[in-house]
């Protein structure tokens, strides 16, 4: 199918500080939209970034069935535009629309949508340090009628963002021990819309009191941790690094894996098991709680100063030389093709063939 692509009058860009960038507010200028229509994909195209006429009898808005995915692409020292691991969140977005028993999206569709809109806004990919153009792949459910079922038809879009740091300084956690993010059976491991909404009000609560950011613990004893509200979380200590594993209520995430992989070739000992708080505060007491850090596509890695539970805290030694930060100075350079891609994450955006303009 040709991709028709329709492109703004006037970009945006000018009017975007990128030494001052917030994250996710300066979305880009156009967009990648294709449709699903029951039996095939249809009506791709890029347009410009402006809203979408949709029914309020949208199903998605009735009964959850929205998806979507978080990924970065980056200039390089060659000025190329590389993405970071776009192959493995193609892979768990389709995990999250099988569990949510969505349409699954076609491989040449998802690249496709990447590598033009990437060519098309190239310009809001910035080669300042600490910038990035975050990537919002998104895929929701768009039957016009009520009855719970799933849908039949769907839009999948991507439209993208610059985005600088999503924090600016080590964190302050709250360790959740009332409110439920997710249970085993559930959709904890599935990005999908609802999961977020359900994190809001302990979030809120949280933020009230002076925290940075909650950390889930599991939903039977609220003693095992899970995750933090956007980001998984590690626990160093010597050398070994632990984190939860994923077990159905702990999102996937890449940049977890991407830690564990650069952490067992710098010879730690990785270990993905259930972990108490109690072992946490044990950790510290015995002075053997060497670091705590969460990654995510968003944070990349930022390290964690403060965690409370129930009202007692522990305070975790901020040092130059941390496991985080050294990871997260591997990471950007293997984005920036400074140091060699040995385990083949990055993706060099494609030259685009001609399309259809109008």
């Amino acid at each position: 199918m040709v991709l028709k692509i329709t492109k703004c009058e006037k970009s945006r860009i000018n009017d975007v500080d990128f030494n001052n960038l917030s994250f996710g507010k300066e979305i880009s200028d156009h967009v990648f939209i294709a449709e699903f229509d029951g039996n095939s994909w249809i009506n791709e195209r890029i347009q410009p970034y402006t809203p979408l006429q949709l029914n309020i009898s949208l199903s998605a808005l009735h009964y959850g069935q929205s998806i979507f995915e978080g990924l970065k692409a980056f200039r390089d020292i060659n000025n190329q535009i590389q993405i970071f691991r776009p192959i493995d969140n193609f892979k768990r977005m389709n995990l999250s629309a099988k569990r949510m028993c969505m349409q699954e999206i076609p491989e040449e569709l998802f690249f496709k949508g990447l590598n033009h809109l990437c060519n098309i806004d190239k310009n809001w990919i910035s080669n300042k340090q600490g910038n990035s153009f975050y990537l919002r792949p998104l895929l929701f459910a768009t039957d016009e009628s009520l009855g719970v079922h799933a849908s039949k038809k769907y839009i999948f879009a991507i439209f993208g963002c610059a985005v600088g740091a999503y924090y600016s300084k080590s964190l302050k956690i709250k360790v959740e021990t009332n409110f439920t993010r997710a249970c085993i059976g559930g959709t904890g491991e599935a990005k999908t819309a609802g999961n977020y909404a359900a994190s809001l009000l302990a979030a809120k609560i949280a933020s009230e009191q002076g925290f940075d950011q909650i950390l889930w613990t599991d939903s039977i004893e609220h003693k095992y941790i899970e995750e933090l509200g956007s980001s998984n979380i590690f626990i160093l200590s010597d050398k070994n690094l632990i984190t939860p594993q994923t077990s159905g209520t702990v999102l996937k995430g890449i940049t977890r894996d991407s830690v564990i992989k650069l952490a067992k070739s710098m010879n730690y000992n990785v270990e993905e098991r259930k972990i108490s708080i109690d072992e946490i505060f044990e950790l510290s007491t015995q002075q053997k709680l060497t670091e705590v850090f969460a990654t995510g596509t968003a944070a990349t890695i930022v390290s964690i100063k403060e965690l409370n539970y129930n009202g007692n805290s522990i305070f975790i030694n901020q040092k130059n030389d941390t496991l985080s930060s050294i990871l997260k100075n591997k990471l950007d350079e293997i984005k920036h093709s400074k140091t060699a891609d040995i385990f083949g994450w990055n993706y060099t955006v494609k030259i685009n063939e001609p399309s259809t303009s109008f």
